[in-house]
C-alpha cells in the first residue's frame, strides 16, 4: 500500500511529520504514552483509553500481530471488550509483517477494520519527553492536511458512552457480584468468575439499591476520563457505603470510592500508563510490579479521618489505593486483573472475597 502523507500537531504548536498506517482519517484528542513492551491487544481494546491518542514508546510494534478472536462465556479470550477504544495510535516503527502461532491478522488491518488512524515514523523518544516536560495535551493527527474537530475526553461524561446499557449476569452461583461498569475489562470479570462468584454487570449510573437485584459485594470498575463527571455513580457509590456492602475499586474506582467517601481527585501531568509500575502496600516492606492506565490520582489528605491509603507508588509518592479503617471497603488505582502486565496483585480479588463471605 502506497504511504500515505500524516502529521501529528499538539496543541502547543508542535508538529511531528509522519505516515498513516492505519485508518487513514484525521482525528482529535488527548496525547499520552505508555511504556510497556508488550500486550497492544489487550490495552487498545482498554475502554479507559477513550478520547485518547496513544503513543507507545517501545520501538516497534506490530511484530506478533492480532491474535483469533476466540470467546468464553460471551467475552473475547484475548481482548479487553468488544472493540478498540483509541482515538488514534503514535508508533516509531510499524512491523508489516508479524509472526505469532495466534496471529489472526496484521495490526494495520485490526486498526482499517475499526477505523482508528494510526501513524509511524516519528521520534516517539522526543514526543515522550515533551508529554513528561510539559504535561499530556490535546492534538489531532491530520492526515493528508485536513484538520478534525477539536476534542476534550475530560470535558464531558465519557463514561457514558463505554459502559454497557443494560444488566448482564455471567454464572448462576451463590454469591453475586454487581460490577458497576465505567469500561469495565472484561478481565475483572473473568477474574471473578475464576473465583466461582456470579458477576450482574449494571450501567455506570444504575441504582443498585432499588431492589431489584441481589448482591453480596460490589465492584467498581475502571474507565476513562474525569471521575468528577461521574456524578450519578459517586451519589449511588455513597448509598451502597452507607449500607456497609463490601465494596471494591479498581482504577477509576479508586478514585470514585474517594469521592463517595468525601474525599477528592486531581489530574495527574502526564499520568501512569504501563505495565511496569512498583507500587508499596502501605504498613509492610513489600513492593508489588503493577499494570497501571490512569490520568488521575486521589488526594490522600482530602480523605476523612476513617479513611487511610493502602498502596502508594514507589517512582513519585502518589495515591494507589486507598481502605476504610473498619469497614468492607477498599481499592486499588493499579488493575490487579493484569491483562496486559504481571499478575502480582491478583490476591486482591481474593481478599475481596473474603471480605464478601464474612458479611
Amino acid at each position: 500500500m502506497k504511504p500515505v502523507k500524516a502529521e501529528l500537531v499538539l496543541e502547543d504548536g508542535s508538529r511531528f511529520p509522519c505516515q498513516s498506517f492505519g485508518y487513514p482519517h484525521s482525528v482529535a484528542g488527548e496525547v499520552v504514552f505508555n511504556t510497556g513492551m508488550t500486550g497492544y491487544p489487550e490495552s487498545f481494546t482498554d475502554p479507559s483509553y477513550a478520547g485518547q491518542i496513544l503513543c507507545l514508546t517501545y520501538p516497534l510494534i506490530g511484530n506478533y500481530g492480532v491474535p483469533g478472536r476466540a470467546r468464553k462465556e460471551g467475552l473475547p479470550a484475548r481482548f479487553e471488550s468488544d472493540k478498540i477504544h483509541l482515538r488514534g495510535l503514535i508508533v516509531s516503527e510499524y512491523c508489516e509483517q508479524p509472526s505469532h502461532w495466534d496471529c489472526d491478522q496484521t495490526l494495520a488491518q485490526w486498526l482499517r477494520r475499526e477505523k482508528i488512524p494510526a501513524v509511524s515514523g516519528i521520534d516517539t523518544r522526543a514526543l515522550t519527553k515533551k508529554l513528561r516536560e510539559k504535561g499530556v495535551m490535546m492534538g489531532r493527527i491530520e492526515v493528508n492536511g485536513k484538520q478534525a474537530r477539536p476534542f476534550d475526553p475530560n470535558a464531558f461524561n465519557i463514561v457514558a458512552d463505554v459502559s454497557v446499557r443494560k444488566p448482564v449476569r455471567y454464572g448462576s452461583e451463590r454469591k453475586t457480584i454487581a460490577l458497576i461498569d465505567c469500561g469495565a475489562k472484561y478481565n475483572i470479570i473473568r477474574s471473578l468468575r475464576a473465583r466461582r462468584v456470579s458477576v450482574l454487570r449494571v450501567p455506570w449510573d444504575y441504582d443498585l439499591l432499588n431492589g431489584k437485584f441481589d448482591f453480596d459485594g460490589v465492584m467498581i470498575s475502571n474507565g476513562p476520563g474525569d471521575p468528577k463527571q461521574c456524578k450519578q455513580t459517586i451519589s449511588n457509590v455513597a448509598a451502597l457505603l452507607e449500607k456497609e456492602i463490601p465494596t471494591f475499586g479498581i482504577c477509576l474506582g479508586n478514585q470514585l470510592l474517594a469521592l463517595a467517601a468525601g474525599g477528592n481527585t486531581y489530574k495527574l501531568k502526564y499520568g501512569h500508563r504501563s505495565q511496569n509500575q512498583p507500587c508499596t502496600m502501605e504498613g509492610t516492606q513489600k513492593c508489588f510490579i503493577t499494570s497501571q492506565n490512569h490520568g488521575f490520582a486521589v488526594d490522600v489528605h482530602s480523605l476523612p479521618a476513617d479513611w487511610e491509603p493502602l498502596f502508594t507508588n514507589a517512582n513519585d509518592g502518589t495515591n494507589e489505593g486507598i481502605r476504610h479503617q473498619r469497614k468492607p471497603f477498599f481499592s486499588s488505582q493499579f488493575h490487579p486483573e493484569a491483562t496486559p502486565g504481571p499478575v502480582d496483585t491478583g490476591f486482591l480479588f481474593d481478599e475481596f472475597l473474603k471480605k464478601v463471605y464474612r458479611k
